[in-house]
């Protein structure tokens, strides 16, 4: 674990942080930099698919309700990952929430958030919650932030509800297992993630392992980077992936 939180570390930043949570052992097995706050960027679709799935779980909507004139964003990858649906009118708020985090879709987010009564609606829904969350329309705008440690519960949270009842959950996981994202050295179906970022913001959310074994679920962020498209920090992150993996195959012995 001190591998871990020394390889993130080697950031060029002092705004770094790591969460990891055992779900087989019920607990949080490193933290640094908990409380820190951030902009929120695609992870914010994380956010919004969780408050979703919470008014499916109290049935104020159901899965197969229909979003009209839906559009997909024709800069992401859903035209590979899901050809299927390209030219739609009309889709599911199942198959929305889904191809929203597999996508990274900013088009079916805001169609989404618009079906559920809007933006201000979906604040109150998620401040129910977590308090310090808050999405908007634009992934890039200054106020779709949050802090780390409530994106690990609502993670948690997700696990959890998945664990309990699938059905309800089961769009946002089949979300995060199609997405793709391939980092060396581990096979893709062990990493279900959502990443997320700006310029100098990266963001990586999620679970490594199996997902029906225990898998770790982690937060991993870097804010006030050198521009990351330019640098290392990237690679840092990914290099924190593998050492994660490899702890996630410690605690299986």
């Amino acid at each position: 674990m001190k591998q871990i939180v020394q390889k993130i570390k080697e950031i060029d930043s002092p705004d770094v942080s790591i969460l990891i949570y055992s779900i087989r052992d019920r607990k949080l097995i490193e933290s640094l930099n908990s409380e820190m706050t951030i902009p929120l960027a695609s992870a914010a679709k994380i956010v919004i698919a969780f408050c979703v799935a919470k008014w499916v779980e109290e049935e104020s909507i159901v899965w197969s309700d229909i979003i009209e004139g839906v559009k997909l964003n024709p800069n992401e990858d859903s035209h590979i990952l899901y050809p299927h649906l390209q030219g739609r009118k009309s889709l599911s708020i199942y198959e929305s929430v889904e191809v929203m985090i597999a996508c990274h879709d900013s088009f079916l987010a805001n169609g989404i958030v618009e079906f559920c009564g809007g933006w201000d609606k979906m604040n109150s829904k998620i401040n129910s919650y977590f308090p310090n969350l808050r999405v908007t329309e634009n992934p890039r705008d200054i106020g779709n932030q949050g802090v780390v440690s409530q994106l690990l519960e609502i993670l948690c949270s997700i696990n959890e509800g998945y664990e309990k009842n699938p059905f309800i959950w089961a769009p946002i996981m089949n979300g995060l297992v199609r997405q793709q994202d391939f980092i060396h050295g581990i096979h893709n179906h062990l990493v279900n993630h959502m990443t997320g970022g700006l310029e100098q913001v990266i963001i990586d959310m999620g679970f490594i392992g199996a997902l029906h074994n225990n898998p770790l679920i982690f937060v991993l962020v870097a804010k006030n980077v050198p521009n990351r498209s330019d640098n290392k920090e990237s690679d840092l992150i990914i290099e924190t992936i593998n050492l994660l993996y490899q702890e996630y195959l410690l605690q299986r012995k």
